[in-house]
C-alpha cells in the first residue's frame, strides 16, 4: 500500500495534514475503511482527477488531492484513501480530460467542483433553509462525510402482502407545511411522523412519497404572473442525488441530520405498520439540457451517464426535462441497483414507484429493448426480492406500456387506464360499461398472464400530476396561469366535468352533486380489484383552484390545508369507512384472477334485472356480485351512472343471510356509509331504489 504525508496541492488555508492512501475501488462512494476513509468515482474519460476537501460551510477548498493515474486508478475507477478525517468534511472532485474539445460528447470542465454520485449525504445552499435565491442559485453541492450509525432496534421492511395494500401519495413537505397541520416541525419527516395517527386512523397501508433525494428548489426562474411570487420546484423531480435525503426535509443542521431524520420517519411509520414507498427518478437529472449547469454526472462522464446524440453531443429528452439517463449502460444499471439496495438496507424502506419507468427500458440509442437488462436486474436483484416495485410505465416521448410493461413477473404499474376509464363512467359516458367491470375485476386484460396477478394493477383516479379528486367534478379545464407558462403546462385530457358552473360555486344541487361524485369515485377505487392509490388530500376535500400541475406552487395551492378536514370530516369518515371495509373483506384483495383458482370465489354481473347484465352502448349501470365459500362472504356494488333513479332487483341470499347496506352515496353526508360490521339490514330484500349518479355497497351477512 503506498501512503505518505501529502501536502498536495498548495492553498492558503491548508492546515492540516493528511496521511495519503492508494485506495480501493470498491465500494463505490465514500465508505469508511480499517485504515482510513476510502474515496471511489467512476470516470472512463477523464485523463486527471482530484479530490477536492473543505470544511463544513466554507467557500474555499481547504485541500485538494491530485490522483495519480498509475497509483489510483483501476480500470475506469479512480480511488484514493485518507486518514485524519472526521465527518463533518465535504468534499468532490474535480476532473478534466486533455483534449477536452476532442468529441462534442464530453463536458469535462476543470472549473467545476462536481458531486459524487454516491454521495449519501449532501450539503448546499436551500431557499427552505433560508438561503435568499442568488445564494441558491450560485451556491456549490458537496458531498458530506456524515456517520451512519442508527438505532433501528428490529426494526426492517414490513412486507405487506401487495394485495393488502392501500397507498397514500404524498408529498413530504407540501404534508404538513401549511400552518394548519398544527405540527411542530412542519415540512419536514420528522412533521410526517407527528401525523401519523392521522395515517393510522384512515387505514392506509403505505405511505408514497414524491421524491425525497436531494434537488435544487431554486431551479425554477419563473414568477407567479398573478402574484408576482417567485415560483420554486416544488416536487423535487429534478434529482441530484439518487441517495442523499433532501437536507432541508430535516430540522437538524449537522451533516448526519437529513439521514438520521430521514430514519426516524421510517422507523416511526414503521411502529404503526406503514409501509414507506420513495418516488425515484432515475430518468434524468437536474442538469438539465445543453443549457443547463454541470454538477456531477455531466463533468464526471457525460457519454456515459446520458443518452446523447453522437455527432453533436444533444441530449436526448424522452424524459421531457431536457436530458435522459443512459440507464441500460452497465455503470449506469450498477448505480441504479446500489442505489435501489442502498435505500432497503440501510434505510429500510419497503418499495419504489419509478417515474417514467418507460424509459428504463430504453437502450443507449434510445430504442425500446425487448427484455431490458436493467428491468430484469431489479426483479431479480435478491436484496429486492421482497421489495414493491412500481412503474409508471410511460415516458414524455410518447411510449406508453400499460399492461406491457416488461415485467419479469415483478413489476406492478400505475394502471393509466383505470383512472381515464373510472372518469369516463362516472362523468357518465356512454359505452363504458363493459370496460368498468374489467376495471373493477383487476384489469385482467393488462395483467393476467406473465406471472401477474390483480394486485399488479395499482388502481389511483387522480395523483400528484393533475387535478385533485375535488378539482376533477369541479373544473372542466386546467387553470394554471399561476405557473407563468400561459397555462400551456399540465396535461389537457382530464376527463372532467364540472357539472354546470367551472370552480366554486354556492348552488345546492351542483355542490350536492360534485360531493356524491367525489364519493362514487373514492368506492369504486377502493373497492376495486386491484391496489388503491390516494392522493393526500383527497380525503378531506382539497384543491388547488382547478390548477392540474402544481409542480412550481410550494404555496397553499400545493400544501394541504388541514382546515379542510373539518370542513368534510364526512369525507374522511367516508373514505376511512371504505378502507375498512376493504380490509374487511378478503373477497376485495383477491391474489388471483377470476376463474384460476377452483371455489375460491365468484364474481358475476347484473343489470337492473337479476342476472342480465346490460352491455349496451346506452348503458350507465353495472351490477358487481361477490360470492365466497361462506353465508356472509357476499358483497353486491351497485354503479349508477344515469341520471335518473332505478329499481335494481338483488340477489337472493340463502339460510339466514340477509342484505345489510354499508354505502348509499346518494344518501345525507352522515349517512352515506357505516362503520363495517354495523351495516343495518334492509327491509326490502328484493329489490333497491338507486338514485341516478350514485354507487351502493350491500353486504350480505346473519342478522
Amino acid at each position: 500500500m503506498n501512503q505518505a504525508k501529502h501536502h498536495n496541492r498548495q492553498l492558503d488555508t491548508v492546515t492540516t495534514d493528511f496521511t495519503v492512501l492508494r485506495g480501493h475501488p470498491q465500494p463505490f462512494g465514500v465508505s469508511s475503511l480499517a485504515e482510513g476513509v476510502n474515496f471511489a468515482v467512476f470516470s472512463r474519460h477523464a485523463t486527471s482527477l482530484s479530490l477536492v476537501l473543505f470544511r463544513p460551510g466554507e467557500p474555499e477548498p481547504l485541500a485538494e488531492f491530485p490522483l495519480d493515474a498509475a497509483l489510483n486508478r483501476t480500470g475506469d475507477v479512480w480511488h484514493i484513501g485518507l486518514q485524519g478525517l472526521t465527518t463533518g468534511f465535504e468534499y468532490g472532485y474535480r476532473a478534466a480530460r486533455t483534449g477536452a474539445n476532442d468529441s462534442p460528447v464530453h463536458r469535462f470542465d476543470e472549473d467545476c467542483v462536481l458531486l459524487d454520485p454516491y454521495a449519501r449525504a449532501i450539503s448546499g445552499p436551500s431557499l427552505w433553509r433560508c438561503a435568499t435565491r442568488q445564494a441558491a442559485r450560485q451556491g456549490q453541492w458537496r458531498g458530506l462525510l456524515v456517520d451512519n450509525t442508527f438505532d433501528w432496534g428490529l426494526d426492517r421492511p414490513l412486507n405487506h402482502h401487495l394485495a393488502d395494500s392501500v397507498i397514500y401519495e404524498m408529498h413530504v413537505r407540501g404534508f404538513t407545511r401549511h400552518g394548519s397541520s398544527a405540527v411542530t416541525r412542519p415540512g419536514t419527516f420528522l412533521g410526517v411522523v407527528e401525523k401519523i395517527p392521522y395515517l393510522k386512523e384512515l387505514g392506509v397501508t403505505a405511505v408514497e412519497l414524491l421524491p425525497v433525494t436531494e434537488f435544487d428548489e431554486a431551479d425554477n426562474y419563473r414568477t407567479n404572473p398573478l402574484t408576482g411570487a417567485a415560483l420554486h420546484n416544488f416536487w423535487g423531480y429534478h434529482p441530484l442525488s439518487f441517495f442523499a435525503p433532501k437536507a432541508a426535509y430535516a430540522i437538524g443542521m449537522t451533516a448526519d441530520a437529513p439521514v438520521r431524520e430521514f430514519k426516524e420517519m421510517v422507523k416511526a411509520l414503521h411502529a404503526a405498520g406503514i409501509e414507506v414507498i420513495l418516488d425515484m427518478v432515475f430518468n434524468h437529472t437536474g442538469e438539465g439540457n445543453e443549457q443547463g449547469r454541470t454538477l456531477s454526472f455531466r463533468g464526471l462522464d457525460n457519454s456515459v451517464y446520458y443518452m446523447l446524440e453522437p455527432q453533436t453531443g444533444a441530449y436526448a429528452n424522452y424524459s421531457g426535462c431536457g436530458n435522459t439517463v443512459n440507464c441500460n449502460h452497465p455503470v449506469v444499471r450498477d448505480l441504479i441497483i446500489d442505489a435501489l439496495c442502498y435505500w432497503v438496507t440501510e434505510m429500510h424502506v419497503d418499495g419504489f414507484r419509478f417515474d417514467l419507468a418507460s424509459i428504463l427500458g430504453r437502450g443507449s440509442d434510445g430504442s425500446v429493448l425487448a427484455n431490458p437488462p436493467l428491468l430484469e436486474r431489479i426483479a431479480g436483484n435478491p436484496i429486492l426480492a421482497n421489495t414493491k416495485l412500481i412503474a409508471e410505465a410511460w415516458d414524455a416521448a410518447g411510449l406508453y406500456q400499460v399492461g406491457t410493461f416488461p415485467n419479469f413477473g415483478r413489476w406492478a404499474e400505475w394502471n393509466g387506464k383505470f383512472r381515464d376509464d373510472l372518469r369516463c363512467f362516472v362523468r357518465g359516458d356512454t359505452g363504458m360499461v363493459s370496460t368498468l367491470a374489467t376495471r373493477l375485476a383487476g384489469s385482467a386484460d393488462l395483467y393476467q398472464g406473465g406471472g401477474r396477478a390483480p394486485y399488479h394493477s395499482i388502481n389511483f383516479v387522480t395523483c400528484h400530476d393533475g387535478f385533485t379528486l375535488h378539482d376533477l367534478v369541479s373544473y372542466r379545464r386546467k387553470h394554471n396561469e399561476g405557473n407563468g407558462e400561459f397555462n400551456a403546462d399540465g396535461c389537457d385530457h382530464n376527463l372532467s366535468a364540472n357539472h354546470g358552473v367551472e370552480g366554486p360555486t354556492h348552488d345546492p344541487e351542483i355542490t350536492a352533486l360534485r360531493e356524491r361524485q367525489v364519493r362514487n369515485f373514492a368506492t369504486l377505487l377502493i373497492l376495486a380489484h386491484g391496489v388503491p392509490m390516494l392522493l393526500a388530500g383527497d380525503e378531506m376535500g382539497h384543491s388547488q383552484s382547478g390548477n392540474n400541475n402544481v409542480w412550481c406552487q410550494d404555496n397553499v395551492t400545493g400544501w394541504l390545508d388541514w382546515h379542510d378536514l373539518e370542513r368534510n370530516r364526512e369525507l374522511f369518515a367516508f373514505c376511512k369507512d371504505l378502507i375498512a371495509f376493504r380490509q374487511r373483506h378478503p373477497l376485495l384483495r383477491p391474489r388471483h384472477f377470476e376463474g384460476e383458482v377452483s371455489g375460491e370465489r365468484q364474481l358475476t354481473w347484473h343489470g337492473v334485472r337479476y342476472n342480465e347484465p346490460d352491455w349496451s352502448e346506452t348503458s350507465r349501470s353495472l351490477g358487481m356480485y361477490l360470492q365466497g365459500t361462506a353465508c356472509g362472504a357476499e358483497i353486491y356494488l351497485i354503479a349508477h351512472a344515469g341520471e335518473q333513479a332505478a329499481e335494481f332487483e338483488l340477489p337472493e341470499l340463502s339460510g339466514p343471510c340477509r342484505w345489510h347496506r354499508f354505502i348509499d352515496t346518494a344518501l345525507d353526508a352522515e349517512q352515506t356509509s357505516c362503520t363495517p360490521g354495523t351495516e343495518a339490514v334492509l327491509a326490502d330484500q328484493r329489490s333497491y331504489r338507486v338514485t341516478g349518479q350514485s354507487v351502493v355497497v350491500l353486504v350480505g351477512g346473519g342478522e
